[in-house]
């Protein structure tokens, strides 16, 4: 029971976070999950179920608040819901699971520990055949590890300057969302191993993208918190990588 309510605890910890830069927390999940030993087969469907939870949170909240941008999410989500509906559908041997997915929980825990810098006068125009290629990739990458691929697209987005922090955030959650939906029914059979314990851990999850998404809104930066969270995922990416 001690075990349950730590892991549910790190969950509404990985959520609150998350939402407030626009992402919904799956590598967060992944990373608790991973540290408590829980089977890859119960890891994947369940992150997926509780990045649609903080997503549809997250997507509601800041397109209310105005940083919302469909003509900059379009391409991206273009092709990146088929091919993670494809990724969903892929199941990789559990050594390479875990070899990708440690690999994607060290970037998480670098990207939470860098503070992205505002862009600095007008922005690029967006290219829409790169933004489809690089769609098409995060998506398959998001099918496959059960992560909704927002903590690649932000970074993305800011680098080749083509949204401000905000609208980075707007983007990102609604991507994460329609992802995390065609991962999931992708291999929608995969939803009868989630564990009985989401019933303590959706409403931590759920929770955490309220407060979470409304501190975002305003740009709330808890960096500390953000820095202790970046531990967790190291661990567990190691942890991942070292087949342990």
């Amino acid at each position: 029971m001690n075990d349950i309510l730590v892991l549910t605890l790190l969950i509404f910890t990985a959520a609150l976070l998350y939402s407030s830069v626009g992402h919904a927390g799956a590598s967060g999940y992944l990373a608790a999950m991973a540290l408590f030993g829980l089977a890859p087969a119960v890891m994947k469907p369940t992150a997926l179920v509780l990045n649609l939870l903080v997503g549809t949170v997250g997507t509601i909240r800041f397109a209310t608040a105005g940083h919302f941008d469909w003509k900059l999410f379009a391409p991206f989500a273009a092709l990146s819901v088929p091919m993670a509906f494809l990724g969903g559908m892929m199941k990789l041997p559990i050594g390479t699971y875990k070899m990708v997915l440690g690999s994607v929980l060290l970037f998480a825990a670098w990207r939470l520990v860098v503070k992205p810098k505002p862009n600095a006068g007008e922005l690029n125009p967006v290219s829409v055949p790169r933004a489809l290629i690089f769609g098409a990739g995060l998506g398959l990458l998001s099918g496959l590890t059960g992560v909704g691929g927002g903590i690649f697209l932000s970074p993305l987005l800011l680098f080749l300057g083509w949204a401000d922090v905000r609208k980075t955030a707007g983007v990102s959650v609604a991507f994460i969302l329609v992802n995390s939906a065609a991962g999931l029914l992708g291999h929608l059979a995969s939803v009868k191993n989630v564990p009985p314990e989401i019933v303590w851990w959706a409403p931590a999850a759920l929770l955490g993208g309220i407060i979470g998404a409304e501190l975002g809104s305003r740009r709330l930066a808890p960096i500390t918190m953000r820095r202790l969270l970046s531990v967790v995922l190291i661990v567990a990416g190691v942890k991942m990588l070292l087949g342990k």
